[in-house]
């Protein structure tokens, strides 16, 4: 029997499409979505894409992400590169390819000898990712398709982030999805792709009539159909490509398709009835099919991936010779396809369409042969076991297969497997205390590195509720507390079964330790800080317990941060102890150290030793490979520091890429929202800023980031009092001050005293002002407050001008001005010298101008349009020149360093290369040399060397 025809042998339809998808392709580096629905034709695309002969000397790698998935991260990836595998035996490979062989051991020949095994996992994953680029690069000239990306692994999509930084040259990546299914990660793969890398974004629309009748016409093999038909075959299938060939395929069983002078139509619409969607013409199809193909077509339905012809006529009920006649015929009538030595449906459509018409009875003992068949293979595909034991109704052997399905992905650092396998079983399986505890663990554990995946908190409740032992106790309430904390929520919660997991902990002091520091943290309200202290001097008592030295650095660099915002000079000889203990960090615990300390060293005014340690941190991150998370924290602080010392080029952008990539993580958000929130004023969007700044204010009260808070706040009380609705924000600064006062932050909160100062004179509470600056200034007396001095002397100046005392206001403020500049704060520097510029002018004094001049200069220079256009003000009725408006080009810094220049020149004295500060900063590394070249210059310096002894540590 001949093969029945089921598609068009040309492309219908798309011919604009495919040409924009060659060129991108041929134009590397580049990187080209297909975006569409079901059934819309993006496999028929980029298999088109394939036969081009553009594509003449290009490697064309192809993979797919399965529905049902396997605790094999990279999946599509690896396939991809498997069928390369004979090119490598021409060219050399880096020794780090050799950590692929455990992932690829049919190529184990062909890679380097396995680097010994890591044993941090985020570590070893990026030497994965390193390996699996330096393979990918070797191809040269090549083209690499990942189909279906909606299903894919975190792991993959992480791996495209790292590749696509900084793509091989020859390279051009071609990604499908469908658009309603695919989540932010696989979208924020495009969104900043580095200087010189192509991007194309296609969209596949349904077909109308026209096109309808042309892929009818192609299928048939006619030269026409009549337009009727064309038109009743677009509104049956709403315009998919698949759906049309279905039912194409249908009519034609049915023999409803008549030849009418060279053409087709079909017999009158009242004969016909044809049901619409593609559901009802494929069961139609299969009923018309022999006993025997009917049950291949069932089998193959509950498989759902392709499968050899073994595993397919195993679990087909109608055995032997009766099930490979029916798999024939099943080929042979175009219901199912061949693809590299597997059988499967063309498309997942069809698939659910036969599946859901399988009667339950049926569909369970197809599932039974189908795990059967499986467990026969070598490797055992573990995933697809797991799940078709499940839906045999076989709990307890898909609980057994699931756990070694996740226990396989956590070996393999997936993460999101492992959360995906086991929160299923935790919710829908009747499981012993004792395992269900086990298993929410290792659940836990997942769930820190991976957030916002499932609420962790509840599945681990549900384990607590029984009697445990303790030291398994203590570690389910450890992992509720860290994960409640990751997910900034109810602070109280984390506190209790931090404190809860330390009583039982006594013999696991790893553990005890880092839930002793969760309690030092400063975010429970009620808790005072001198219990807080408490229980990080505790944890540092436990250390010599302690032989873990990742641990030990981690330790040191948390006390540091609590320390540092209370102002106990205690924090300087932690952050020593921290740099002794480890020099630079390597791993993910000593980086997590060094960010801590570092950003929380911001807060307070400690800049210089903030940029140090965020920097080794981001170093440590791209030296080592330790993972995009750690990557994306670590430039969320440095976003922070960057605002603080007024780095503001780039810095929107920068923050909006931010704020994506922490979709899943308000807490790691709430710092690139703070930022953005600031900076959408200093724009001069102030209804977008205002919005933006009430909600980081209640996010920061809300979830305890108090350190934080100043800077939000800070920025809403000075627009609140710009518009005349001071009394708006007091609320808001009653809790912050309440939640200061309690902790005893205050050498972080007097950031935001003189905008709290200001809101309160403009709703005529000058006493009250005053008070708080009284408050303030005796709350800080013997603490280490860099930041205090500046505050203090421009709150007071703002008190004093609030009483009429403008000799005095304007003292103080060009002492908080010049204090502001020795901190390199020159945002705060220009609002204290605008000021006193109006309080001298009001006193006719001669250096009104220059200040006022300096403060515009500031402004400008910082692009802070909100505050320039007022201060433009000032200067017109003082008649001063303000500064030429800026029009187009960068704006000039003359000899002056520009906030980007200062910014790649810190990186750069910090030790980074060009590419890892252009990692850093998503840059290409030309505009880096170029920023660094320019710092250089205008340094008068030569070299490196040179300018790390210029700048500050």
């Amino acid at each position: 029997m001949a093969t029945e025809r089921m598609t068009s042998p040309v492309l219908v339809g798309r011919d604009e499409e495919l040409d924009r998808l060659v060129a991108a392709a041929t134009s590397p580096p580049s990187v080209t979505v297909v975006e569409g629905e079901a059934g819309i034709g993006k496999t028929r695309l980029v298999t088109e894409l394939t036969r081009r002969p553009e594509l003449a000397g290009r490697r064309v790698l192809t993979g797919g992400c399965a529905r049902i998935r396997e605790p094999f991260p990279l999946g599509p990836l690896l396939d991809a590169l498997r069928a390369a595998g004979g090119h490598l035996r021409a060219v050399p490979l880096s020794p780090v390819a050799g950590a692929l062989r455990p992932l690829m051991p049919e190529l184990a020949d062909l890679l380097p000898p396995a680097p010994d095994r890591l044993d941090d996992k985020i570590a070893e994953r990026h030497r994965v990712f390193r390996g699996l680029a330096c393979l990918i690069g070797s191809l040269g000239p090549a083209v690499l398709v990942l189909e279906d990306m909606h299903w894919a692994d975190e792991q993959s999509v992480e791996f495209l982030g790292y590749l696509l930084s900084d793509p091989p040259p020859g390279l051009g990546v071609v990604l499908t999805f469908r658009g309603e299914e695919v989540g932010p990660a696989v979208r924020a793969l495009t969104a900043r792709l580095p200087g010189g890398t192509a991007r194309e974004h296609l969209v596949l629309r349904p077909f109308g009539t026209a096109a309808t009748r042309e892929l009818a016409a192609s299928v048939l093999d006619a030269e026409r159909v009549s337009e009727d038909f064309a038109a009743y075959l677009c509104e049956r299938t709403s315009g998919l490509p698949f759906a049309i060939q279905e039912l194409l395929a249908l009519l034609r069983a049915r023999g409803t398709l008549v030849r009418r002078g060279g053409g087709w139509s079909r017999k009158a619409i009242d004969e016909l009835d044809v049901p619409s969607g593609v559901r009802d013409s494929v069961l139609e199809r299969v009923s018309r099919l022999s006993p025997a193909a009917r049950e291949v077509a069932e089998a193959a339905s509950v498989l759902q991936v392709m499968a050899t012809i073994p595993v397919l006529t195993a679990v087909c009920r109608a055995g032997g010779e009766d099930a490979l006649r029916g798999l024939d015929e099943a080929l042979e009538r175009g219901l199912l396809i061949e693809r590299a030595g597997r059988v499967g449906y063309r498309h997942l459509l069809a698939v659910q369409a036969v599946y859901d018409d399988v009667p339950l009875p049926r569909r369970q003992e197809l599932h039974r042969r189908a795990a059967s068949a499986l467990e026969g293979l070598d490797p055992v595909p573990l995933g697809q076991v797991a799940h078709h034991l499940r839906h045999a109704g076989l709990t307890g052997a898909w609980v057994d297969a699931a756990e070694r399905a996740a226990d396989r992905a956590a070996a393999l650092g997936d993460d999101s497997e492992v959360i995906r396998l086991l929160a299923d079983v935790l919710r829908d399986a009747r499981l012993d205390p004792a395992r269900r505890a086990r298993l929410s663990a290792k659940l836990g554990w997942a769930c820190v590195d991976t957030p916002g995946k499932v609420d962790a908190a509840a599945l681990l409740d549900a384990a607590l509720e029984h009697d445990l032992p303790r030291p398994l106790r203590g570690e389910l309430l450890f992992l509720l507390a860290l994960n409640l904390e990751t997910a900034g929520r109810d602070p109280h919660r984390q506190w209790r079964a931090y404190a809860e997991a330390v009583e039982h902990l006594g013999s696991r002091p790893e553990l005890a330790v880092r839930a002793m520091l969760g309690l030092s943290m400063p975010l429970a309200p009620g808790v005072p800080p001198a219990e807080h202290v408490a229980w990080l001097d505790r944890a540092l008592r436990t250390l010599p317990e302690v032989g873990d030295r990742a641990l030990r650095t981690l330790v040191y660099g948390k006390a540091a941060m609590v320390l540092t915002t209370m102002g106990d000079p205690r924090w300087a000889e932690l952050s020593g102890r921290m740099l002794e203990l480890t020099g630079e960090p390597t791993v993910s615990q000593e980086v997590n150290a060094f960010r801590s300390a570092g950003v929380n060293a911001c807060y307070p005014g400690h800049h210089a030793r903030s940029e140090r340690l965020l920097t080794s941190a981001l170093r440590a991150v791209t030296e080592h490979d330790l993972g995009r998370v750690p990557e994306m924290t670590c430039r969320a602080c440095l976003a922070v520091l960057s605002y603080a010392r007024g780095r503001w080029d780039g810095l929107p952008e920068e923050t909006a890429f931010l704020i994506g990539r922490f979709a899943d993580s308000p807490r790691h958000r709430l710092l690139p929202e703070a930022v953005a929130a600031c900076l959408a004023l200093h724009r001069g969007e102030p209804d977008a800023a205002r919005r933006a700044l009430d909600e980081a204010v209640d996010a920061c009260l809300d979830m305890g980031a108090i350190d934080l808070l100043p800077l939000p706040l800070g920025a809403l009380a000075r627009l609140a009092a710009a518009q005349g609705d001071a009394g708006a924000v007091l609320e808001k600064a009653d809790r912050a001050r309440a939640a200061w006062e309690a902790k005893r932050l205050w050498p972080a909160a007097v950031r935001a005293l003189p905008a709290l100062a200001a809101a309160l004179i403009a709703g005529g509470g000058a006493g009250a002002a005053a008070a708080l600056a009284a408050r303030v200034e005796e709350r800080l007396r013997g603490l280490d407050a860099p930041l205090g001095p500046a505050a203090l002397a421009h709150a007071r100046g703002l008190i004093a001008l609030a009483a009429g005392r403008r000799h005095a206001a304007a003292d103080h403020l060009l002492a908080a001005a010049d204090a502001y500049d020795a901190l390199l704060s020159p945002y705060e520097a220009a609002q204290a010298r605008e000021a006193a510029a109006d309080c001298l002018s009001r006193l006719a004094g001669p250096a009104a101008a220059a200040h006022l001049q300096r403060a515009l200069a500031a402004y400008a220079g910082l692009g802070a349009r909100w505050d320039l256009d007022r201060a433009s003000r000032l200067a017109r009725a003082q008649g001063v020149a303000p500064p030429a408006r800026h029009r187009s080009g960068p704006r000039g810094y003359g000899s002056a360093l520009s906030p980007r220049e200062s910014e790649v020149a810190g990186l750069a004295a910090g030790g980074l290369t060009n590419k890892e500060i252009a990692r850093a900063l998503f840059l290409s590394t030309k505009t880096v040399d170029k920023h660094l070249s320019a710092a250089l210059r205008k340094l008068g310096l030569r070299s490196r060397t040179a300018l790390a002894r210029r700048l500050p540590d």
